[in-house]
């Protein structure tokens, strides 16, 4: 019963309020370091600055699933192909989120390549939205981003979701909302990677997030990071081996839908 009240409630905010769709960052990496991600550039750039993308030299498919105990209807989940071509890397990516009263299905292709100092990268969108009792709607949306290497050191990445403001449907003028982001990393040895960054809604207050990895040997990575506004604490851990990643992540909510547990596996279709 719980369930489907707290459903029912988030439905009507979306459809009643402001159309707020559900956030799309994942990846237990991610996770791990609050979504602090507009600097990473690995497989699941894909959903969180689509110009990490570029970074990735060796194709690898991944998948990932969080889950929420005090609702699981809020369970999210994810697949994702990176395709690393000469010119550029290929990313494949589906995503969802919900169950049978409410639902969000995301399929996304992306292009993202490495010129200079900058890498830059670009997404197309097909999002379908199911609620029970209000049908099926659907969008095509452009997301687009950008990681600039500003030293050895330090980079600098920015993104926009849905920057094209696309409607949920011809007949509402409701928008699926548009996320800007902008963030910072600083590398200050070869084990170390400190990020921050700043999330911007255009109907919403902004988010501040910021989170550490640190790898302490090659094969273990431990990471940790917060979020203000909504106020969360995160902690991670990854396993690497050759082909093979594995990534959890632990989310505390101090207010709202409690705890989440996040986990990821990647695997490497070519070994270097």
């Amino acid at each position: 019963m719980q369930r489907i009240v707290l459903t029912l409630l988030f439905v009507f905010t979306i459809y009643i309020g402001n159309s707020q769709s559900v956030s799309t960052q994942i990846g237990s990496r991610a996770a791990g370091m609050a979504y602090a991600s507009a600097c990473l550039q690995d497989e699941w750039s894909l959903f969180n600055n689509v110009a990490g993308l570029a970074k990735v030299k060796q194709s690898i498919i991944a998948t990932s699933h969080e889950a929420r105990p005090a609702l699981t209807g809020a369970n999210r989940s994810a697949l994702t192909a990176a395709l690393a071509f000469k010119p550029g890397t290929v990313g494949l990516g589906v995503f969802h989120f919900g169950d049978d009263l409410y639902s969000e299905n995301r399929l996304s292709l992306a292009f993202s390549n490495q010129l200079g100092l900058a890498a830059l990268g670009m997404s197309v969108n097909y999002v379908q939205y199911n609620a029970l009792g209000f049908g099926t709607h659907h969008i095509l949306s452009i997301s687009a981003g950008g990681i600039a290497t500003l030293s050895k050191r330090l980079l600098l990445g920015a993104h926009i979701q849905n920057m094209s403001q696309a409607s949920l449907s011809e007949s509402d003028e409701a928008l699926n909302p548009t996320l800007i982001t902008l963030g910072l990393a600083f590398i200050p040895s070869d084990k170390v990677l400190l990020s921050a960054q700043l999330e911007k809604d255009l109907v919403h207050p902004s988010t501040f997030k910021t989170g550490l990895e640190y790898k302490a040997s090659k094969k273990f990575t431990v990471r940790t990071g917060f979020s203000l506004y909504p106020n969360n604490l995160y902690t991670g851990i990854g396993f690497a081996q050759r082909r093979l990643l594995i990534d959890y992540a632990y989310q505390y909510a101090f207010a709202g839908l409690g705890s989440a547990h996040q986990a990821s596996i990647g695997y490497k279709l070519k070994a270097k």
